[in-house]
């Protein structure tokens, strides 16, 4: 455990993708990987930011904004053509706008996902955990949080323009407060820019550090790869090149991908789908098995290819109020969590690829 303390200590760092930082920690995990007999491959691309980071500031942006001229158009007494023309034409503003800004390309950053295996091994089984780090001024709760209210805005802004069309007038502050959470939700959302700010301790430095006790638990036989996808927090990207530019090295094989493993919380299994390893690492860790829950991990992306693929968190509430912040640190960590998901893991795979 000692040396695996080390590694997490030299990889929780701020290493955002594209930075100095992050080729540093790449060029770790490749050392730590080919001191363990894996041969490591890189798979180089590009990515522009915000990368897939685009939608939701500009859904955040175009809400604030329609929350702030549907509650204006709903308060105002009929007939007013021409504050509706003016409507019109402000929500074809907004529409140009957002438009505009999406294809503004941003000098690219340099990613590379790490694929490792041993030589002459047939994988059946990939250790997956994405590498690169971001910091947000929200907290990932906070942005589910701004999710939900933007979800409510939207629903609320419905019903102002319906009854509006139909012909009632909303007095004044009704129409705001029916229209406030969708404001509130959308600039949220729209000032939630990334940063290199947090360490990513825990997102995703325990699941790093979670796959290498996987390894040193295993002999070196056993049928296991290791795939540390780069750009997820741009928006899974590097799963993506992955699937797009290597689906032949997924074909046929179970995915265990980690993302977030607090010491505190209990452990989820976040199945996208189902098969014999899966139901046997989950029931081997006492998992709470989910198909669906508010967050967004690479195993969405890798399921696409994988025969089978699972998604393995362990944490509570209070744990998504630290990721992507400047308080995931490594020192909040004693690293009991991953060793008990690395037993539980290690054991399973035990039994099912060298029985």
């Amino acid at each position: 455990m000692s040396d695996l303390r080390r590694l997490f200590d030299e990889v929780a760092v701020p290493r955002r993708t594209g930075s100095t930082a992050h080729a540093r920690v790449r060029a770790v995990l490749t050392r730590e990987l080919r001191q363990r007999g894996f041969v490591v491959l890189e798979q180089p691309f590009a990515v522009h930011p915000p990368g897939r980071l685009a939608g939701p500031y500009l859904a955040g942006g175009m809400l604030a904004a329609s929350s702030v001229l549907v509650a204006a158009l709903a308060a105002l007494p009929p007939p007013n053509p021409s504050a509706l023309l003016a409507g019109a034409l402000g929500v074809a503003l907004l529409l140009c706008f957002g438009v505009l800004v999406a294809s503004i390309r941003h000098p690219p950053l340099a990613a590379v996902n790490l694929i490792a295996v041993r030589p002459q091994a047939r994988v059946k089984v990939w250790l997956a955990a994405h590498y690169d780090s971001k910091g947000q001024p929200l907290s990932m709760f906070s942005r589910i949080v701004a999710g939900a209210l933007s979800l409510v805005g939207a629903c609320a802004l419905a019903v102002l323009a319906a009854t509006r069309l139909s012909g009632t007038v909303w007095d004044v502050s009704t129409a705001a407060l029916v229209a406030s959470p969708g404001l509130v939700g959308g600039m949220l959302l729209l000032g939630n820019r990334v940063t290199d700010g947090s360490p990513g301790a825990l997102d995703n430095a325990t699941a790093l550090v979670t796959v290498f006790s996987i390894i040193d638990r295993l002999p070196p036989e056993a049928a296991v790869g290791v795939l540390l996808p780069d750009a997820e927090e741009f928006g899974l990207l590097g799963a993506k090149a992955l699937v797009n530019e290597r689906a032949n090295l997924l074909e046929g094989t179970a995915v265990l991908n980690f993302d977030g493993i607090d010491d505190r919380g209990s452990t989820i299994g976040l199945v996208h789908r189902a098969g014999p390893v899966s139901e046997a690492v989950t029931r081997a860790l006492g998992a709470k098995r989910r198909r669906l829950l508010p967050v967004v991990v690479d195993g969405w992306e890798l399921a696409r290819r994988a025969a089978e693929c699972v998604t393995i968190m362990r944490g509570d509430w209070r744990t998504s109020l630290i990721v992507h912040t400047p308080r995931d640190e490594a020192n909040r960590l004693t690293l009991e969590g991953s060793t008990a998901v690395a037993a539980a893991v290690a054991g399973a795979l035990q039994d099912l690829l060298l029985r």
